[in-house]
């Protein structure tokens, strides 16, 4: 696991990323949700927070902060930098990086996917 998130650290930092705007975290959250066969209802009170802010961060029309966020990954079982990772979108990434990225993502997502069955 620590040289998975080593792993991860490098290719953030080979691809130069350093602002993400359209991140959509919302999205994944929801997903790997629905994949662990939990409601709104239960994974928010699994995280502490209401349904109705669950819904706000599924939607993307909420940013969690980071205490949150740390809450929603733990009950994903699904590192957070992973989350985050799963979120990229080729427009996050700089131009100049974008073809590495779209290159590489799809197999370190398929091999996330299979390591953490999201």
């Amino acid at each position: 696991m620590k040289t998975l998130v080593l792993t991860f650290c490098k290719l953030r930092r080979s691809l130069n990323f350093s602002k993400i705007l359209i991140m959509d975290l919302g999205t994944v959250i929801k997903n790997i949700r629905k994949e662990k066969r939990q409601t709104q209802s239960e994974f928010a009170a699994l995280c502490g927070i209401t349904q109705t802010y669950l819904s706000q961060i599924e939607g993307n029309l909420k940013e969690p902060n980071l205490s949150t966020l740390k809450e929603i990954s733990l009950n994903l079982d699904v590192p957070l930098p992973i989350l985050f990772f799963l979120s990229l979108n080729d427009q996050d990434i700089s131009p100049e990086k974008r073809e590495a990225f779209e290159i590489l993502s799809p197999t370190v997502k398929n091999f996330i996917s299979d390591f953490f069955e999201v």
